[in-house]
């Protein structure tokens, strides 16, 4: 990515490395519970929500190019089943490992005169802005990496009923008797009529059947 727009210290996804220092093999460690940014996970199906405590545990080490940024996020994200569409909440559990390079330092750690001169190489890179940076876009990559795409509410959810939407694990008993299409008309027709008329109706179903025995 091109450099960072003015980053603002007090984010609580902006970190600071000032106690690095340029000292190759220099290391910090840092933990921290940050609110959840808006759409943190796979947007419409299952994330964070917004505002949601987030631990972060990173390990920072300097290196010739800038800083090699490690660590994980914990969170609980929600979202619904994909079968059932009952609620769904899983505990996550995101690693993350990148890079945040110096300004004026290529890949190979060489002072360079003017950082972004490669704008296709810069976009696939992530910055230092005076010795900060942002956690930001790395972290919502990594939570979405680690979401499921289909998340369910248990591994065998059967789901809900084809013909009418009950949820089949609250009745697993759950069926619908086939009926004959030949006969579905007669059938919804026999509804709206009297007595006599369904009497009728219903010989003629017996007759047609005797026939069909029959002709087989």
């Amino acid at each position: 990515m091109a450099l960072n727009a003015r980053l603002d210290h007090r984010n609580p996804l902006v970190f600071d490395t000032h106690e690095l220092g340029r000292r190759p093999g220099a290391l910090q460690r840092l933990s921290r519970t940050v609110d959840a940014p808006q759409d943190l996970g796979i947007a419409g199906v299952i994330g964070v929500p917004e505002g949601a405590p987030v631990e972060l545990d990173l390990r920072l080490e300097s290196v010739m190019e800038g800083v090699l940024v490690t660590g994980t996020a914990r969170a609980a994200a929600k979202g619904e089943c994909v079968r059932c569409l009952e609620p769904v909440e899983l505990e996550l559990e995101a690693d993350f490992q990148e890079l945040f390079s110096y300004p004026d330092a290529d890949d190979r750690g060489r002072v360079i005169a003017e950082p972004g001169d490669d704008a296709e190489d810069d976009e696939e890179r992530f910055f230092l802005e005076d010795g900060l940076f942002d956690l930001e876009p790395v972290l919502r990559d990594a939570v979405v990496l680690a979401l499921p795409m289909q998340p369910v509410c248990r591994e065998d959810c059967p789901g809900l009923c084809a013909e009418c939407g009950v949820r089949l694990a609250d009745d697993p008993d759950h069926h619908h008797d086939a009926v004959d299409i030949r006969w579905a008309a007669l059938q919804g027709l026999a509804g709206s009529l009297g007595d006599g008329e369904k009497d009728e109706i219903s010989g003629a179903e017996a007759e047609a059947g005797v026939d069909e025995k029959q002709e087989k």
